[in-house]
């Protein structure tokens, strides 16, 4: 049985990638707060922000991915905040970095030891995880780090046959998107785009299924941004 582990599959490019897995004939598990509307998937209901919300899901998690032949982890959840490097506290710091870069750990540190060769560890990471821009410092940081935390498994884990890579989409039509970028300013973020136009949930969910099978890009970043025009 092929086995689909995601985070944050209730809507946005997570809910597509859990769409575009069940296709491909995986069984899909979900971990978020929000249920995945999709009937075929299992949720696990939590809050990847809490340090402790394996404890709730281990138990629901481990024998589906005990009788798994092989095992897709996706790390598509995150967190977004409006902040600076100059005015943010670590309090607020660590709740961001709880939910994209400890959460990640902890599924790793919980999946790994099941997963058999032909299994992936991917991450939807950013265009912002290799450059930065004002007023996303908590996301920019915790974006990088992603990619060192892929960089590092991809070492950690040579000889065992799993491989892993990020996939960085650019501005993608999703309610994060819409949630931090006002209806009047989305020209101009179109017009970023080389196509002149968002990205669609579908395309970043393809390319994830083609990561997940092509262990040649063990350790890739992958830009996925419809060629973003630098001004």
């Amino acid at each position: 049985m092929k086995t689909l582990v995601i985070t944050g599959a209730s809507s946005g490019i997570g809910l597509h990638t859990a769409q575009r897995f069940l296709a491909d004939g995986f069984e899909v598990v979900n971990l978020s707060r929000r249920k995945c509307p999709l009937d075929q998937v299992t949720q696990i209901n939590c809050d990847l922000a809490q340090p402790g919300f394996m404890e709730q899901a281990g138990p629901v998690l481990m024998p589906l991915l005990d009788r798994s032949t092989s095992i897709t982890l996706i790390h598509n959840a995150s967190k977004m905040a409006s902040d600076s490097a100059v005015e943010t506290p670590s309090n607020a710091f660590r709740e961001v970095l709880e939910v994209n870069l400890l959460a990640a750990n902890s599924l790793n540190y919980f999946a790994i030891p099941y997963m058999q060769p032909g299994s992936s560890i991917l991450f939807v990471a950013s265009t912002l995880s290799e450059k930065a821009v004002p007023g996303s410092f908590t996301y920019v940081t915790s974006k990088h780090a992603q990619i060192g935390m892929m960089r590092s498994l991809t070492q950690d884990l040579a000889g065992r046959g799993i491989h892993t890579a990020a996939i960085c989409p650019g501005f993608t039509d999703t309610e994060m998107l819409r949630k931090h970028v006002p209806e009047d300013a989305m020209p101009m973020v179109t017009a970023m785009s080389a196509f002149g136009r968002l990205i669609e949930p579908d395309e970043i969910a393809d390319a994830l299924s083609w990561a997940a099978r092509s262990p040649v890009i063990n350790g890739a970043v992958i830009h996925a941004n419809l060629g973003q025009v630098e001004r």
